[in-house]
């Protein structure tokens, strides 16, 4: 049967309009089944709290489960890869941290690029780090240890939590613009350089607060300034490195991606959400005592601070030819 010009035109706007409705209405019954959030990381970190946090409080407004899914190793790769690889449909998400921006200069061969391959979806928190020393150590201001490092060149040893971390890239960061010689010892995680640390085995190091917090509160780790661009509300008396070394900044992140080509609707939806509860009294207060600065964003200013901090940071392991292990 032959359709009058006018019933097929009518029908093919139809036909074409679909593909947007349908996409509309998916991302209103959005999620209708379980949701993982890929972390990774192993459990009982800031990264992994973070994640169980907002997993959580997903749960409770989209009426399914959110459920932290941790795949540690190579250094984050594998859960990224995991997450690049998985259907764009919003039931695979990715906890993105710092390590992605260093990663993508630090290794030479990713089976993804995650520029390309992450749809940014929300910010939820920065994460400053803090500079410190052992109580023994003889400076108790980052002026005070610039001049004693210029001093004593090659002679202090700053802790990391291994080649690549953002402990070591910070610390690498600073000793080019303060102009010092220390010399890096590198651990596999933050735990055991900080159990040197305050043993007196190492003399510095640059680490999360959210690791560090307690032992500065329990005077065991003397703070000599916080890597933020201000000083912070839970360490107001600290001053920021930047205080001593102008334009000195390095704080990380921890923000939800999803595979490229998800739905924008989608990823709308998880953006409303997560900024609601990034506006919720308690929630904000969590996030605080965790040491973490509350970090509400739009996709679009989520991936430009991506986009900031992978050419910045590029910039250092490039310049000191900083190789993966």
């Amino acid at each position: 049967m032959k359709l009058p010009r006018r019933n097929f035109l009518h029908l093919a706007a139809g036909a074409a309009a679909l593909p947007a409705v349908s996409r509309i209405t998916w991302a209103q019954s959005y999620p209708s089944r379980p949701v993982r959030i890929v972390v990774g990381f192993a459990p009982g970190g800031v990264t992994d709290v973070v994640a169980r946090l907002i997993g959580q409080w997903l749960t409770e407004r989209l009426g399914q489960p959110f459920i932290i899914e941790n795949r540690p190793g190579a250094a984050n790769n594998i859960g990224t890869e995991l997450v690049v690889r998985a259907p764009p449909d919003g039931y695979t998400l990715l906890l993105v941290n710092t390590s992605h921006a260093i990663n993508a200069t630090l290794y030479e061969k990713l089976n993804f690029n995650f520029l390309r391959d992450i749809a940014p979806v929300a910010g939820i928190t920065r994460t400053p780090s803090v500079m410190e020393v052992n109580l023994s150590f003889p400076a108790k201001s980052v002026l005070e240890f610039i001049a004693y490092a210029k001093a004593n060149p090659g002679k202090i040893s700053l802790a990391s939590a291994g080649p690549g971390s953002s402990s070591h890239i910070y610390g690498e960061l600073f000793k080019m613009m303060a102009g010092v010689d220390l010399v890096h010892v590198h651990y596999r995680s933050s735990g055991p350089a900080l159990t040197d640390l305050i043993s007196g085995q190492v003399q510095a190091t640059f680490d999360p607060l959210p690791a560090s917090i307690g032992f500065i509160g329990a005077g065991k780790l003397r703070p000599l300034g916080v890597t933020t661009a201000t000083r912070l509300e839970a360490l107001p008396d600290i001053p920021t490195v930047s205080e001593y070394v102008p334009g000195y900044e390095a704080s990380g992140y921890q923000d939800i991606g999803a595979p490229k080509d998800t739905p924008p609707e989608i990823i709308d939806r998880l953006n409303r959400e997560i900024n609601a509860a990034l506006a919720d009294p308690k929630f904000k207060a969590r996030l605080i005592e965790l040491g973490t600065l509350v970090h509400a964003s739009s996709p679009a200013d989520f991936a430009k601070l991506i986009a900031d901090d992978t050419e910045k940071w590029g910039k250092v392991i490039r310049a000191l030819n900083i190789k993966a292990e």
